[in-house]
């Protein structure tokens, strides 16, 4: 799922147009306050997120949602490059910072590479997960089986 926030009605249409074209399920937010209240901001696989918006800028929301431990990849498009900008977007945890208006290409090239940062990631916290109960159950084992040897 990608979630994309911008106060601009034809920008989020847009954006949500050109993802699912490309076969994504996609979710708007009018503002960053809107997804920051969702109850479902954490379930992103992707956020592509507008800088310039009048309630909350981009790395405002990116910076807060990092607070609330969202570790979800934010791409940051902007119509205003600025030199500084992509470090200000770094700091804030951005991954990409993407201007517009070729927004269109490079969007379609960095969400796939950020939705398959998070599947890489969640494969490994399963196999951390798993790992870490086989050796559970292992050492469990082991504390058995001595204390049947010191019985026996």
């Amino acid at each position: 799922m990608i979630y994309v926030v911008d106060d601009d009605y034809d920008v989020r249409t847009s954006l949500r147009f050109l993802l699912e074209t490309e076969g994504f399920d996609v979710r708007t937010f009018r503002s960053g306050s809107a997804l920051l209240g969702s109850s479902t901001r954490h379930c992103a696989d992707c956020l592509v997120v507008d800088y310039k918006m009048a309630e909350l800028d981009g790395l405002e929301l990116a910076t807060r949602l990092r607070r609330l431990d969202v570790s979800t990849p934010i791409i940051l498009i902007t119509g205003y490059p600025d030199e500084k900008i992509s470090a200000k977007a770094s700091s804030a945890g951005v991954r990409h910072v993407l201007l517009k208006p070729n927004l269109e290409d490079n969007l379609i090239d960095c969400v796939p590479d950020a939705v398959d940062q998070v599947a890489l990631q969640v494969g490994l916290q399963k196999h951390l997960a798993y790992a870490g109960r086989v050796r559970l159950g292992r050492d469990v084992f082991v504390r058995v089986a001595r204390d049947q040897n010191d019985r026996g």
